[in-house]
């Protein structure tokens, strides 16, 4: 008899479960008694990696091999590897099939087998089985019928052990019947107990309320002497508890070869699967060299069962397509593989298992590193594995040191906190299919394409960047930092090319992959900037919402190109980043982990210069650490003495409460670009002349095309610092250009010790930069700024973003009339100071006058029944602050009849935000990598943070793809390389695009670093059903669009729409009941599609 506990240390102090693996002949068939009859053909009874583990024996002795399978497993491995492959069990259930007696009987005679093997599981400890066997002339490699009974019943079989002297631990002499058995026996034995089914399989048939603790040790005796009681044959698996004192226990035996086999031929280089076969040819064990005295253990060895299946939850079972395996290898490893290959399809209906890996070395330590190694170098993609948790057990110092018990998964449940598997290779290439099939996945609001011609990088020297004025802000503080500032020599310039340029102009579509390319350039040859305005305002969403980047990603990795200039970024006040009102301690929140991030000046405005928003987004921005630089928001003209809301004595009453707060610096934030030459003169100059140690910061537009003028003339009458773009970005409803300002001042004492040589290579990376962007590029449909500025006041950003809401809700060739109803819906207002969010307000107001032709006094008239865009709603009642001079009455009553109102600032009654409650949320949610700076944009944009880390879990890192690639994908037969990380480069070759399958999905196919891969990519067209949507009759006032059979009464909110950013409230026109409703909530409609019908 050959029996091995495979690889186990004699010294194991605690409980554990142990398989002692026997091979038997015993002594009522001695070898003078035995006939030999060749095995000519195999038959394997089986599926999967024990099918082909068989298959590959037989093969090594000469036999032939003859495989079965179920209709689901066509596509099986374990079908090819066979000489003949046929199907059982047409028609039956999956598992059902290979229960099926039999037709595999049938198929075994029909096709001269000469025998079966059971493999595990299955038909494998069925007597029944065996008998069937028996009966039809054909071997079974197993036990006799009469064992396999025996052994099966697991009541019997510890009679059987009883009766033979092996000791057992004490349990019932036969089934229980009742619960009073159960407690008659806990009674007299009492605790732990184990309940396990008479004819039960492994450990999940068990039941286990507390265990002995048992190690392993020459069990191989009294396993012969169980085979001798019985009359075995061939082999299996004797299992016991060894508990610390030595004392061993019988629990059952496995009639058949187990799935562990693996492990004894490692450690004793013997061939089981070999071994069963020349038994059952009637070969006895000497005859095979086989003998207990001459079985060595040679080291140690460890079996990992690779499966498709996900600790995370609590081993789920995953199906799906492999469309990446890649096995571990390399000395010492033995791959045991069932269907594991790339393009297989994991089936729901059978066993999980991908690949056995086993692993040899010397000692335990020495074959849990080869493990380890093999089990990191697998890839498999398209479903979950339990490598993750594998990998945990193999680093755990108890299973290292051989100590392990059967508590030990329950002791240690840090073997659960399992390291994401990055999958970025796979996930890029689903991104790139994606967009190939469907198009981009950033709205696209005109029909161009991103320019083929990447920028070229100027060249860049060799080692630290100069000094720069954030050397200066490091080593003096915000203070010394503001006196440095007030007393420099000359203009002082801030970059917005890295911000507001692009916002005004690409609406805010500049990727950081394009700003990281000239950012290290920007550090060596513009260090004495003022600073670059890089963050804040509609860059944070738009990252997460438009560019499926991480904001605070971008600050980091510019920080560390661009270490020399100060960072400056825009606050919205006690709005942070956002377009609502946040807890306080959110607004403090947000600026101290933007401060730790990279951040050194903060610009705080409020959209209506309400004085309790600013003081709050200052006092957030001065408690971080950073420079707070309060704005003066400017609209109106103060040269124009019939303009006087707000007048030149407005704007420095407004200034002595900003730098009587304490601002570090003083900024007049001109968004409409309507600050002329005169103007600039007046107000600075007054600015100067009152706080003539105060740094004075101005912020314009050009759209009128007088930005330089104005700024040239705010730095004669006393201004530190202008903001300029870089040529290529400048002009329009961007900055004034920055070539301009330095040529105009170069010379004067307003130089700014810039060399306009670095601003023309600067420009000619941006000129080409600007050509990716084509999609979004404010020229496709504005050809020139205008100076009717003067007149409808509309902010820079706020031009670019207008004509894509315009044309995006076909409006596009009425922007004119859109411009007019602008300074209506101004006037309606109150005559607001117009920055976002205000100005948002005051657009959305204006489109719906347009889209409903309404005039002014139309809209004053019927303000008690029309349904208002929210944004406007929400200012009426309150929810961004009170704007100089007050709500317009009696519009504001008439709008909002009995809602709300919001009284003071509105943020201060705002309970303050659970960040750790946010963060438990987000990691149960999204897992154990919530970085501070990820709660944070969950704080800030809830659901765009959610969606934006759903695509980042299906596309992966996609920042660091090219601009192009991004925005239009490859095209067949391109050729390119993605970097993902320092020293990884993916080599990517577009292949082909497939037809369209009866699932509605296209497969994509790539050549990856000299691999095929190939991504299946739902068609959305192809598989969007055709639907009309009905269309509201515009003389039938009670069809606009609750539930069906619903009172509604007039002015009720009925539903919300949205278009781009901007939601409007649809309101019930007239008191009635719901008649039909044609939409949803994932409805897309059109223009005069009708929502639903109110019958009075």
């Amino acid at each position: 008899m050959l029996l091995h506990v495979g690889g186990m240390r004699s010294a194991l102090g605690l409980l554990a479960v142990r398989r002692a693996c026997c091979l038997a002949r015993t002594t009522h068939n001695s070898p003078q008694t035995l006939e030999y009859k060749p095995i000519k053909k195999v038959m394997v009874a089986n599926r999967g990696e024990i099918a082909i583990r068989v298959f590959r024996a037989c093969t090594e002795l000469g036999i032939r091999t003859v495989a079965v399978y179920s209709e689901q497993d066509t596509g099986q491995m374990h079908r090819q590897k066979a000489d003949e492959a046929y199907l059982i069990g047409k028609g039956l259930p999956p598992v059902a099939a290979y229960l099926d007696i039999p037709d595999i009987i049938k198929v075994a005679k029909e096709n001269d087998v000469d025998a079966i093997h059971p493999g595990y599981g299955f038909l494998s400890e069925r007597s029944d089985f065996a008998q069937a066997c028996v009966d039809a002339g054909v071997r079974f490699i197993g036990p006799s019928p009469d064992v396999v009974r025996k052994m099966g019943d697991k009541v019997e079989a510890r009679s059987i052990a009883i009766r033979a002297g092996v000791p057992v631990v004490p349990g019932t002499d036969g089934p229980i019947t009742c619960l009073s058995e159960a407690q008659e026996f806990s009674n007299t034995y009492g605790f732990p107990i184990i309940f396990k089914a008479a004819y039960g399989g492994g450990g999940r048939g068990m039941r286990v309320v507390k265990e002995y603790e048992a190690r392993s040790r020459g069990l191989h005796l009294i396993g012969f002497v169980l085979c001798v009681q019985v009359g075995y044959e061939n082999a299996g698996t004797v299992e016991f508890l060894v508990d610390k004192h030595g004392r061993h226990y019988f629990i059952e035996v496995n009639s058949r070869l187990q799935v562990e086999h693996t492990v004894t031929e490692q450690v004793t280089d013997v061939d089981l699967v070999h071994a069963q076969l020349r038994v059952c040819e009637g070969r006895s064990l000497p005859e095979l060299g086989l003998k207990q005295d001459k079985i060595r253990i040679n080291g140690f060895a460890i079996q990992c069962r690779v499966t498709t299946e996900d600790p995370a939850r609590g081993f789920q079972p995953d199906t799906g397509r492999l469309e990446v395996f890649r096995s571990g290898e390399g000395m010492g490893i033995r791959l045991d593989s069932a269907s594991a290959f790339q393009g297989a399809v994991i089936s729901p209906h059978y066993d999980s298992l991908l690949v056995k890996v086993i692993a040899s070395g010397k000692d335990l330590p020495a074959a849990a590193a080869k493990m380890n190694r093999a089990l990191a170098e697998f890839r498999v993609r398209g479903v979950k594995t339990n490598i993750p948790f594998l990998q945990n057990v193999l680093s755990n110092d108890q299973f290292l040191y051989g100590t392990v018990d059967t508590q030990f998964i329950d002791e240690n449940q840090e073997l659960f906190n399992l390291k994401p598997v990055q999958n970025r290779a796979q996930k890029l290439l689903h991104y790139l299919g994606h967009v190939m099939v469907n198009g981009p996945t950033t709205p696209i609001p005109v029909k161009a394409k991103p320019s083929s011609i990447d920028p070229v990088i100027p060249p860049v020297p060799l080692g630290e960047p100069p000094v720069g004025f954030r050397d200066v802000l490091l080593r003096e503080g915000p203070e010394g930092f503001a006196k440095a500032v007030r007393a420099h020599k000359g203009l002082l310039l801030m970059d917005t090319t890295f911000r507001d340029a692009h916002q005004s102009l690409l609406a805010t579509r500049v990727r950081t992959h394009d700003l990281k390319q000239i950012a290290p350039f920007v550090a060596h040859n513009f260090n004495n900037l003022f600073s670059v305005e890089n963050w804040g305002g509609a860059t944070f969403d738009v990252a997460m919402r438009f560019l499926c980047e991480c904001p605070w990603k971008r600050l980091q990795e510019l920080r560390a190109l661009l270490p020399n200039v100060p960072f400056q970024m825009l606050l919205r006040g006690a709005n942070a980043v956002g377009y609502t009102n946040y807890p306080d301690n959110a607004v403090f929140k947000f600026c101290e982990v933007a401060k730790e991030n990279g951040m050194d000046i903060f610009r705080v405005f409020d959209s209506l210069n309400y004085l309790p928003n600013l003081m709050l987004g200052m006092e957030a921005a001065g408690t971080a650490g950073g420079v707070v630089e309060a704005s003066i928001s400017y609209t109106g003209d103060v040269s124009d003495p019939m303009r006087q809301k707000y007048s030149l004595e407005y704007y420095l009453k407004l200034a002595d409460e900003l730098v009587r707060a304490g601002t570090h610096i003083l900024n007049v934030k001109d968004m409409a670009g309507l600050l002329k030459p005169e103007s600039s003169r007046m107000l600075i100059g007054a600015l100067r002349d009152r706080f003539p140690d105060m740094p004075i910061h101005v912020h314009t537009h050009d759209t009128a095309g007088a930005g330089v003028a104005a700024m040239l003339a705010c730095a004669e009458a006393g201004a530190d610092i202008v903001d300029v773009a870089v040529d290529s970005m400048a002009g329009m409803t961007s900055q004034p250009s920055m070539g301009a300002i330095v040529a105009c001042t170069k010379g004067t004492n307003l130089s700014t010790g810039i060399s306009l040589e670095n601003v023309y290579d600067y420009s000619e990376y941006w000129e080409v930069a600007r050509g990716l962007y084509a999609p979004f590029d404010c020229t496709a449909t504005m050809k020139s700024g205008n100076a009717d500025v003067y007149e409808n006041e509309i902010p820079g950003g706020q031009y670019t973003n207008l004509h894509f809401q315009a044309h995006s809700m076909g409006l596009g060739h009425k922007f004119k009339e859109v411009k007019k109803s602008y300074t209506e819906a101004n006037k309606l207002l109150g005559d607001l100071i117009k920055v976002t969010p205000s100005s948002k307000i005051v657009g959305d107001l204006a489109q719906f006058m347009v889209q409903n032709s309404l005039t002014r006094a139309e809209v004053e008239e019927r303000a008690d029944e029309l349904s208002f865009p929210l944004s406007v709603v929400e200012f009426l009642q309150g929810h961004i602050g009170i704007p100089h001079g007050g709500f317009p009455e009696p519009f504001r009553s008439k709008v909002l009849k009995n809602m709300p109102r919001v009284e003071g600032r509105p943020g201060a009654s705002l309970p303050a935000m659970d960040f750790q409650a946010l963060e438990k949320q987000l990691r149960e949610t999204h897992g154990n990598d919530i970085t501070p700076e990820d709660v944070m944009s969950a704080a800030m944009y809830p659901k765009v943070f959610q969606e934006f880390k759903e695509f980042t879990h299906q596309f992966g890192p996609v920042d660091c793809l090219n601009t192009r690639l991004f925005l239009d994908g490859p095209k067949i037969a391109e050729e390119f390389e993605v970097e993902l990380e320092r020293g990884k480069t993916l080599h990517i070759k577009a292949l082909a695009l497939g037809d369209l399958n009866k699932a509605g999905q296209r497969e994509v196919f790539f050549e990856l670093n000299g691999a095929l891969r190939s991504v299946l990519v739902k068609d959305t067209v192809a598989m969007k059903e055709m639907h009309f949507h009905p269309k509201a009759l515009k003389d039938v006032r009670g069809q606009v669009g609750v539930k069906q059979g619903q009172t509604v009464e007039k002015g009720q909110p009925l539903c919300v729409l949205s278009a781009m950013k901007m939601e409007t409230v649809v309101n019930s026109p007239l008191s009635g009941t719901v008649v039909k409703i044609y939409v949803n909530a994932d409805s897309s409609l059109e223009g005069d599609d009708l929502i639903l019908e109110i019958t009075e």
